[in-house]
C-alpha cells in the first residue's frame, strides 16, 4: 500500500486525484493538506511514500501588486516542500507545472525545446522546475508534469469561456485548428500511473486527439440538448487577427505526440464535463488553483 500526500487543499487537479486515486482504498492511503502559512518540516512527510504538489496561483489577472504571489507560492513554497519531503525520506516528488513554461500562444512545442516564459505564473513554475530537479538523486525521485489546458466538471479558466458561449451563442466560428488538452479524468489515470510505475522525468500528459476549438463547443452544445451552427464567415478575420485572445482561443498549440492519456476519448471527456448531477468536484476559488 502505498502513502501518498497531495499539497494544496481544495485545489481542483488535487482533489480529482484524490478522488481517483481512492476508488482502490486495498492500494492507497491518500491525504491532502492545506498549504496556506505552511512552512515545510521533514516531520509532515516521513509517513509518505509519495508527493503530489498540486497547490499554485493561477488564473489571476497579473499585477505588480500580486505578482510575488506567483513566486511566493509556485515557486518557494514548491521548493520548500520537495526539500523537506526529499529529508523525510519520500521516494517520490511530483510536481504540477504549466505549458505555460514555453510561453507560446501558438505553434509546436516539444520536450528538446527550451522553455522561454513571459508571465510571472509561467517563470515562477519554470524556476521551481529547474530548483526541485537538481535534488533528485537514486533515493528521490522527481516527475514534472506540464499540462496543456485541464477541463472537466467544475473546472476554472478558458474552458469555462468557451462553455458560456457554447450555451448561448446560435452560431461560432468553424475554424481548424488542433490544440493540445486534458481532459481532468485523463489527468487523474496519468497521475495514477505515474506513481504506480515510480515514473520520474519530464512529462506532457495529453489527451490521445489534438482538440478542435470549433468541435469542442459544438460537442458542449449537443451534450445540452442545443444546436449550434458552425459558420467559416470569421475565418479570415481570425486568421489576421494579431496576438492576443483571437489567437489564444483559435490558434493552433500543440505538444509532440508524447505522454498520451486516453482512458476517456475526445467526445465522451466533454459529456462527463457538461453532465448537470452532482458530481462531487471541488471547484477552485477563482483565480487559484487552491485555497492554501
Amino acid at each position: 500500500m502505498k502513502r501518498i500526500l497531495i499539497t494544496g487543499e481544495k485545489s481542483y487537479i488535487g482533489e480529482a486525484v484524490k478522488r481517483f486515486i481512492q476508488q482502490e482504498p486495498d492500494k492507497y492511503i491518500v491525504d491532502v493538506i492545506k498549504t496556506r502559512g505552511l512552512i515545510p518540516i521533514p516531520e509532515m512527510f516521513s509517513s509518505y511514500d509519495v508527493v503530489f504538489n498540486a497547490a499554485g496561483v493561477a488564473h489571476m489577472k497579473e499585477t505588480k501588486e500580486n505578482r510575488h504571489l506567483y513566486y511566493d507560492v509556485n515557486r518557494d513554497l514548491a521548493i520548500d516542500i520537495a526539500r523537506a519531503a526529499k529529508e523525510a525520506g519520500v521516494k517520490q516528488f511530483i510536481l504540477l507545472s504549466s505549458m505555460s513554461v514555453y510561453g507560446k500562444t501558438t505553434g509546436y512545442i516539444a520536450k528538446s525545446d527550451t522553455p522561454d516564459p513571459i508571465t510571472a505564473y509561467g517563470k515562477s513554475k519554470l524556476q521551481a522546475d529547474e530548483a526541485i530537479r537538481k535534488l533528485e538523486d537514486e533515493n528521490f525521485a522527481f516527475a514534472c508534469l506540464r499540462p496543456p489546458m485541464v477541463y472537466g466538471n467544475g473546472c476554472t479558466g478558458n474552458y469555462q469561456k468557451l462553455r458560456a458561449f457554447a450555451l448561448k451563442s446560435p452560431v461560432f466560428p468553424q475554424y481548424d485548428n488542433k490544440r493540445s488538452m486534458l481532459y481532468i479524468g485523463n489527468l487523474c489515470d496519468f497521475v495514477k500511473n505515474v506513481i504506480d510505475f515510480e515514473r520520474s522525468g519530464l512529462f506532457f500528459p495529453q489527451n490521445g486527439e489534438y482538440a478542435n476549438t470549433s468541435k469542442m463547443v459544438q460537442l458542449i452544445a449537443e451534450a445540452h440538448g442545443k444546436k449550434i451552427r458552425l459558420t467559416p464567415a470569421f475565418n479570415r478575420a481570425i486568421g489576421l487577427a494579431p496576438a492576443g485572445v483571437v489567437k489564444k482561443v483559435f490558434g493552433e498549440l500543440i505538444y509532440e505526440p508524447s505522454d498520451i492519456a486516453d482512458k476517456y476519448g475526445f467526445r465522451e471527456s466533454i459529456i462527463l464535463s457538461e453532465m448537470e448531477e452532482e458530481t462531487g468536484n471541488v471547484k477552485a476559488e477563482t483565480g487559484i488553483h487552491t485555497k492554501t
